[in-house]
């Protein structure tokens, strides 16, 4: 695999953080928004405006009962909002993919990295979180300046299922907007290996976002093998290009 990176690329790779810079007080004080701007100044983002109209329209199409959170990327890892429960669950006729390009947060212009999206087909297995009604106005507006902030995700209420097939409620995700231009999907994976070794922006690596979410599904026991596979021959790309820097 590692010959299908130029030599020069190295000097891409940064140190994943210690941390996750996407706390909730950043992002309530604006800061996600800030860095991605100072890593693509030119770089349209989804306006607060939009992003509210955004969240108050899906949230007059709620479906009855208690609100739920549906994550399958960092929010497994980082949710960054407040719960009352969560819960490991699935939903049909999703796939979680490394499908949405960031040119900023996790990548820059001159080397977008790759986040995960929701594409269509097949199940995914993630983590639900219950707001209570109480926390829904100060919490859900955290949640949309984070995961609506580039434009590239259409909020979607999905029907969560227990390991059972039995139905929990329906929860707000985040699927991919496949007409959007940070769409990415179908790419071999030569290329998406490449994205995920070598870019990072002011929120991280993509790397290391990659390894967190595979390490947290790990944790609560949710197999993906696709992403343990992408997470192996990333690590033997950065491996190599470690060798080729003391080399």
């Amino acid at each position: 695999m590692n010959a299908m990176l130029p030599g020069t690329l190295h000097h891409l790779v940064r140190p994943a953080p210690q941390h996750a810079v996407l706390t909730r007080t950043l992002i309530a004080d604006g800061g996600a928004a800030r860095l991605a701007a100072q890593d693509a100044p030119d770089l349209r983002l989804f306006p607060e405006t939009e992003r509210a109209a955004s969240l108050a329209a899906s949230l007059r199409r709620r479906p009855a009962g208690d609100l739920w959170v549906f994550g399958y990327g960092s929010l497994i890892w980082n949710p960054g909002f407040k719960s009352v429960e969560r819960r490991i669950a699935r939903i049909d006729g999703w796939h979680r993919a490394f499908c949405l390009s960031m040119p900023a947060g996790r990548g820059t212009p001159g080397a977008p990295g790759l986040a995960l999206g929701l594409d269509r087909g097949g199940s995914c297995q993630g983590m639900a979180y219950r707001v209570a009604e109480e926390d829904i106005e100060s919490e859900l507006p955290i949640l949309w300046d984070r995961e609506m902030l580039l434009g590239g995700y259409i909020p979607q209420w999905v029907e969560l299922l227990a390991s059972n097939g039995r139905m929990i409620g329906h929860a707000i995700t985040f699927v991919i907007n496949t007409g959007h231009d940070l769409y990415a999907g179908d790419r071999p994976c030569s290329s998406v290996v490449e994205c995920l070794a070598t870019a990072a922006g002011n929120w991280g690596s993509s790397a290391d976002y990659l390894f967190r979410t595979r390490d947290a599904l790990r944790l609560h026991g949710i197999p993906d093998t696709k992403l343990e596979n992408l997470g192996a021959l990333v690590e033997a790309v950065l491996a190599g290009l470690e060798l080729a820097k003391v080399a």
